[in-house]
């Protein structure tokens, strides 16, 4: 009888420890926008995935931590990271040199190019900005893409959104001339029944000074041990084969090397 009672009681004690350990995990809080399919978005029942969560999620699972994610507007999403909402950005953010004055990233986890999208029956096949002159072209604002039109076109007229999508839905009803995004998503969208109007053109945008070192997640500058975890365990879902099968879930190209 004192052998069963000291067995549960055992039993008991170790069910506490495992409780309070599980309790007591460490919590990585994750920013992403949630208007970015197919990489981070909100389902019907109000869930945020996507390539980026998925990502995240497995990062989370390697280092042994329990995720959260917070959906934030793109506008804010770097104040929101400094003002300590979030422990790390993961939204598909090209790693920039003016990014990198506020924040510090992790390794790369995607490569980066931008590209040019256009009705297919607008008769536009070069883009050049002498070509362009008096267009209206289209992107989502405080973004890179951005930057390089206001910059690159300025006798455009540059009209800015606040969401990828809201680009989009312009587009597809020809209320721009051309819009300006990422070339993953642009070509995901083009393959969508919404996206089926339009075409990429021209040539890939990979100016350095735009798409920066490929895309990365950002961190606060003090924050050095959680982001050297994080690019350790990014080294292992690639090295494992984890990331391959997420890329598979959702492009038929490469993030890494985009072939």
């Amino acid at each position: 009888m004192n052998k069963t009672y000291l067995s549960i009681k055992l039993a008991i004690v170790a069910l506490s420890i495992s409780a309070y350990q599980a309790s007591a995990q460490e919590t990585v809080r994750i920013g992403t926008e949630g208007a970015y399919p197919p990489f981070n978005y909100f389902t019907a029942d109000g869930q945020l995935a996507g390539f980026d969560i998925d990502i995240g999620k497995a990062i989370c699972a390697d280092m042994g931590v329990q995720c959260e994610f917070i959906a934030q507007d793109w506008d804010g999403i770097i104040p929101a990271l400094l003002a300590n909402k979030y422990d790390v950005v993961l939204a598909s953010m090209f790693i920039t040199e003016a990014r990198k004055e506020q924040v510090a990233f992790t390794k790369p986890y995607q490569a980066s190019a931008m590209t040019f999208v256009v009705d297919k029956n607008s008769g536009i096949s070069d883009v050049d900005p002498e070509s362009m002159d008096g267009m209206i072209i289209g992107a989502q604002s405080s973004t890179t893409q951005a930057d390089y039109l206001a910059s690159a076109y300025p006798n455009a007229e540059i009209r800015l959104y606040p969401t990828q999508d809201a680009a989009n839905l312009d587009m597809a009803s020809g209320r721009i001339d051309a819009m300006v995004g990422d070339i993953m998503p642009m070509t995901d969208w083009i393959a969508t029944q919404d996206g089926s109007c339009c075409e990429k053109a021209g040539e890939l945008i990979t100016n350095p000074k735009y798409v920066g070192e490929g895309v990365g997640m950002a961190l606060r500058k003090e924050d050095a041990e959680l982001r050297e975890r994080i690019n350790k365990s990014l080294a292992n879902i690639i090295s494992n084969g984890t990331y391959q099968k997420i890329n598979e879930q959702y492009f038929s190209l490469n993030l890494l090397t985009l072939k």
